[in-house]
């Protein structure tokens, strides 16, 4: 048998509820790992072994007394840390938050922890999740597992690379740009960016409530080894919240309308895509046709549009809202970053954000007409290969870093959901597709996924091999 942390989080549930394996066993497999292999990783920024094997312990109990167990009873999660756990610092990697205390569980963790799910770790994320990288002067720089020199991606870089270093099977993230993405192609992991109103988001610490633009683009989700626990994990942290007032309460899995056409579009629109990233495009385009999808090669609705209003119209809302804390609590870095985004931005007057959202509902029916016809549109995601974790740190690398990531952002400014699966290696680094979806259909992103995959394979074993082998 594998060893319990390399066990996908589907087999951990069902070994624990079947009393093939006991979930103290599992808690104290993960924390092992963690203590031996994150060292030089430094995903997990904060844990409390103590009160996970406690937990741990309780739910070896449920099962002895035959109780009712949830889907993720005893398994291991980690969570971000820009989301609230009741007692625990809500730092978002900001120095001046680390005596944030949460005084209740956000809807995303209270979903895990009512489906049985134990916390193992918090993860690291960059100075107000406001990077493509994960580094901050209070946690420290999160290194990609695959390559120590390479960023894990932001900024959900600790959950991306916890994910393909094994610290548990489930790991908590969030999206406003690419959060989710970007971590899930550095790692080679997979997750779903949910759609809007998919998963309930709120934090009981925050002191205000986000900019409307925000509350449309930011999504919470879930980053995994395996898209079977993608699913799983969806599945769990959709259930309903009425604190998130944007939520809409529906199942995961809509109606069968079998393998749906997939439009395939290679448009780079003036980047020059790595001949490696085109490559695994057209890998994923046969291995999808190869299971039974029609796939035609298409052009979209132009992605380049909702990517210049996010640096235009959501821009000036970045720029009111967080622009003052990046001054007076943040590092040179991010300083310098933001005013690299502001270069790099064509930032509207206030006239201009009223009619920029206006305009998105447009660009939002549009893609609807397309994908009312192509239920699924295979994109490029990151056209370059992986980058160092200082790469954004200059001028011309963080404009070569969004202009390579288009189809990241400009499908958070219009909501849709979108997944990220890996292919194989670019540049001896791990890389992935991207798939967009009709709203409400992450089901059938992750069945494409789920394709893409079983042909594949799972990419963090081929990093388990390196390790073992180094």
């Amino acid at each position: 048998m594998s060893e319990p942390w390399q066990l996908s989080a589907v087999d951990q549930a069902a070994m624990i509820g079947s009393g093939q394996l006991s979930a103290i066993d599992l808690v104290n497999a993960v924390l092992a790992r963690i203590e031996a292999a994150d060292g030089d990783i430094n995903a997990v920024v904060a844990s409390n072994p103590d009160a996970a094997r406690l937990a741990a312990e309780k739910a070896d109990a449920a099962v002895t007394a035959g109780k009712e167990l949830g889907p993720l009873h005893g398994v291991p999660v980690t969570i971000k840390v820009n989301a609230d756990v009741e007692g625990e610092a809500t730092t978002n990697g900001v120095a001046a938050f680390k005596d944030v205390i949460a005084p209740g569980n956000s809807p995303v963790v209270q979903n895990l922890l009512d489906a049985g799910a134990i916390i193992v770790g918090r993860t690291n994320t960059p100075e107000l999740s406001m990077r493509a990288t994960t580094d901050n002067p209070l946690h420290g720089l999160t290194r990609n597992p695959w390559n120590l020199e390479m960023s894990p991606g932001g900024s959900s870089g600790g959950a991306g690379a916890a994910a393909a270093n094994g610290y548990g099977a489930i790991h908590h993230g969030n999206d406003i740009g690419g959060s989710l993405r970007f971590p899930a192609t550095a790692c080679g992991v997979a997750t779903v960016k949910p759609g809007q109103g998919r998963v309930p988001a709120y934090n009981p610490s925050a002191g205000a409530e986000r900019g409307m633009l925000a509350q449309l683009m930011s999504v919470q989700g879930i980053i995994c080894r395996e898209v079977k626990d993608v699913r799983l994990g969806m599945e769990t942290v959709i259930r309903h919240d009425p604190r998130d007032p944007w939520h809409v309460p529906m199942p995961l899995t809509g109606p069968d309308i079998g393998r749906p056409k997939v439009g395939y579009c290679r448009n780079s629109h003036g980047f020059p895509m790595h001949p490696g990233i085109i490559s695994n495009l057209d890998r994923a385009a046969s291995l999808l046709e190869a299971a039974g999808y029609e796939v035609e090669e298409i052009e979209t609705p132009p992605v380049i549009e909702p990517a210049r209003s996010w640096f235009s119209v959501a821009m000036l809302e970045i720029q009111k809202t967080l622009d003052v804390i990046v001054r007076e609590h943040c590092s040179p870095t991010l300083q310098d970053i933001f005013d690299g985004l502001y270069k790099m931005s064509n930032i509207v007057d206030a006239d201009g954000y009223m009619m920029g959202i206006a305009d998105r509902s447009r660009m939002v029916r549009d893609w609807n007409l397309t994908l009312a016809e192509y239920p699924l549109v295979l994109t490029p995601f990151l056209m370059r290969p992986a980058y160092p974790s200082d790469f954004d740190e200059t001028y011309e690398g963080l404009k070569e870093l969004f202009d390579s990531a288009i189809y990241s952002f400009g499908l958070n400014y219009l909501g849709f959901p979108a997944g990220n699966v890996p292919v194989d290696l670019v540049e001896d680094m791990p890389s992935g597709v991207q798939l967009v979806g009709q709203r409400w259909r992450e089901d059938l992103i992750l069945d494409a996924m789920q394709c893409i995959e079983d042909a594949t394979g799972v990419m963090a074993h081929r990093l388990w091999e390196r390790q073992a082998s180094a």
